[in-house]
C-alpha cells in the first residue's frame, strides 16, 4: 500500500477517533461531573482531551511508514 493511501485512510481514521473520543468523554462527564468541583472537572477535561493521543500514536506510526518497493 502506498504512503498516500495510508495517509488518506489514517486521516479519516484519526478524524473518526477524535470525534468518537470527544462524544464518549462528554457523555461520561455529564452525569459524573455534574456535582464535582471545578478542579476535578478541569483535571478530567485535561486528561480526556489528551487521552486520544495514546490510541492515535500507532495509527500515526503506521501512516508514516515508508513505502516498500518490490523488485
Amino acid at each position: 500500500m502506498s504512503i498516500r493511501i495510508r495517509k488518506l485512510i489514517g486521516t479519516v481514521a484519526l478524524l473518526a477517533l477524535v470525534i468518537a473520543w470527544a462524544l464518549v468523554a462528554m457523555a461520561i462527564a455529564q452525569p459524573v461531573l455534574a456535582s464535582a468541583n471545578g478542579l476535578v472537572a478541569g483535571i478530567y477535561y485535561v486528561l480526556a482531551g489528551l487521552g486520544w493521543v495514546l490510541p492515535a500514536m500507532p495509527l500515526i506510526k503506521w501512516m508514516s511508514r515508508p513505502d516498500v518497493t518490490q523488485e
